[in-house]
């Protein structure tokens, strides 16, 4: 079995670098307290974070710092787009949903997808987190990671921001719609 290699070309690197940096200077209210410089550093020093930020990025997520673990000296990202990941929509939430689905299968789901690209699905905290920030998906929603008593039911949650507030939600797992995503954290 061929193993898929998640290190970017040097060209690849740098683009990414220059998309991250410019993002990073155009939002500093995401991350008021940290140097562009440290997390730089950071992600050279871990060639597969950066293959998985250029995943986020290359589906839509443009990626962003949002926090930093002081114990675990690590740096969040957040997908930031303004609404949820365009590469990443029209999937129903896990593997065992979209085999139960007898017709109309989506092509894939959240949870493997995420999963491939080396990211964790947004929890109902972080989303909370992110919409702290900014309006995000005031016209799509996001899948959010899942309480496990809840997807033993068969359903999933999801979020989204309408009248000024953030909004979560349910659903069957196995749905799936063109204007719903999901949106994922990586540690740096």
């Amino acid at each position: 079995m061929e193993t898929h290699k998640r290190e970017l070309s040097s060209a690849q690197r740098e683009e990414l670098l220059k998309t991250l940096q410019a993002r990073f200077e155009k939002h500093r209210n995401r991350h008021k307290d940290f140097e562009w410089a440290d997390i730089e550093a950071k992600l050279l020093a871990n060639p597969e974070k950066l293959w998985s930020l250029n995943e986020m990025e290359n589906t839509g997520g443009e990626p962003d710092v949002v926090d930093y673990d002081t114990r675990a000296g690590e740096f969040i990202f957040y997908d930031c787009s303004t609404e949820s990941p365009t590469g990443r929509r029209s999937v129903c939430y896990d593997r065992e949903a979209l085999e139960a689905r007898k017709a109309n299968k989506p092509k894939n789901n959240v949870v493997d997808m995420a999963s491939a690209m080396g990211i964790e699905l947004l929890t109902e905290e972080q989303y909370r987190h992110l919409q702290e920030l900014g309006a995000f998906d005031t016209k799509t929603s996001s899948w959010l990671k899942t309480p496990s008593d809840i997807r033993k039911l068969g359903g999933a949650i999801f979020g989204d921001f309408r009248y000024g507030k953030v909004f979560v939600y349910h659903n069957g797992a196995d749905s799936y719609y063109s204007a719903r995503g999901f949106r994922g954290s990586l540690r740096a």
